[in-house]
């Protein structure tokens, strides 16, 4: 069953939330096969993640949906590992699979650790882009959120970056400020945005 379903007028296919299931797991593979990850600051996230699935599919696509951080360290782009926050990941499918976003969260409080470059992520394979879908599965995403009890979420993106502006600010976000990475994530220069919900 769909987490969320939307139709736009130019597209005649719907686009979905869907959780990370079997049935959809060629489709993903396929999309790594073409390059795609699901970390962009980590290319590599892509075979690590082929990898998973081809030693225990199961296990992998029960490690996308973890509501009490009980998994792995979260590995960063210079390779150190930090600890794993209560989240979950949901695919963006329109017949097939066509990107992620992720909702991650500390219980009891919007505050995130600084190691944490916001509340969701997200990322459309190319071959998807421009569809809408991003701004479509964000807006299902803080839904998601709000039902977990945050009321306010952040959301991060690089400032040459515009279409991912554009998804945030579609969705009611508000710049709060320009911020510089932990070094562990490049000292890479971000926007922070806030979605109240």
């Amino acid at each position: 069953m769909p987490l969320y379903r939307s139709r736009p007028i130019t597209d005649p296919r719907p686009m979905e939330l869907v959780w990370p299931a079997r049935p959809y797991l060629p489709s993903y593979v396929s999309a790594l096969n073409r390059g795609w990850a699901r970390d962009e600051s980590r290319p590599e996230s892509g075979p690590e993640d082929r990898a998973a699935i081809e030693a225990d599919a199961a296990l992998f696509l029960a490690s996308l949906v973890d509501r009490e951080a009980r998994g792995a360290p979260v590995t960063m782009p210079d390779g150190t590992q930090v600890p794993r926050l209560p989240g979950y990941r949901c695919w963006m499918w329109d017949g097939e699979f066509c990107g992620s976003i992720d909702l991650r969260w500390q219980p009891g409080t919007i505050a995130l650790p600084a190691y944490c470059l916001g509340h969701i992520g997200y990322s459309v394979v190319p071959w998807k882009q421009r569809k809408g879908y991003a701004t479509r599965a964000l807006n299902a995403m803080l839904t998601l959120a709000a039902g977990e009890g945050l009321s306010r979420v952040e959301v991060t993106t690089s400032p040459g970056n515009i279409a991912s502006r554009k998804v945030i600010e579609a969705n009611g976000g508000v710049l709060a400020e320009s911020f510089l990475t932990l070094p562990s994530q490049g000292s890479l220069t971000k926007y922070r945005y806030f979605i109240y919900l």
